[in-house]
């Protein structure tokens, strides 16, 4: 681990930021709102709904991470409203950051999972120290696949998963791949920023 991620970041009326304490409350509505929508996909929607003082204890641990250079767990915002949720993962070895997201049904078909991976890609290269970020999905989550191919990253192919399942997953990861130089060359300048 190293020095924290940065916390927040920007652009086209969404925000991605680390998910505090008192957001506990906001997380719980969303999630109970979204879990059948999720637990198909999501292996840790089995866990849901989970107690108010579970969550809050939760959250200040992935504060406590964030803040000693670990993952960054974020909330999605769209103009102010909370819509979903994401994070950037240290699970690929130095210079890497897996891409998690989510999204309430309630949003979805709106680009808006698509938004919140292009700004956490932004977040993770904002760091100099990282060369490479990554999505995987189960193969059977076609609407997951369509995220990081309109990103523009490559499809390296697929694995057996070597996380927990979820109901619907067949097991095996289709693995995507933006390095810090193919970002450079595929992002718009100026379209999202720090907050």
């Amino acid at each position: 681990m190293t020095e924290p991620l940065p916390e927040r970041w920007e652009g086209d009326g969404v925000v991605v930021r680390r998910w505090r304490v008192e957001d506990a409350e906001a997380q719980e509505r969303i999630v109970g709102e979204s879990v059948e929508h999720l637990r198909p996909w999501m292996p840790w929607a089995a866990f849901e709904p989970s107690p108010l003082e579970e969550r809050r204890a939760r959250i200040a641990g992935w504060e406590q991470e964030w803040a000693a250079g670990g993952d960054l767990y974020a909330a999605v915002l769209e103009d102010g409203v909370l819509v979903g949720g994401g994070g950037l993962h240290h699970r690929l070895g130095p210079g890497g950051l897996e891409i998690g997201y989510w999204v309430h049904p309630a949003h979805t078909r709106r680009g808006l999972a698509t938004v919140a991976a292009r700004l956490l890609t932004e977040l993770a290269f904002s760091v100099p120290s990282i060369d490479r970020v990554e999505i995987h999905h189960d193969r059977a989550n076609a609407a997951s696949a369509g995220i990081p191919r309109r990103l523009g990253y490559e499809r390296l192919g697929e694995v057996v998963a070597d996380r927990p399942q979820a109901p619907a997953d067949t097991g095996v990861d289709v693995l995507w791949r933006v390095t810090r130089e193919q970002w450079a060359a595929l992002r718009p300048p100026g379209r999202a920023s720090a907050g």
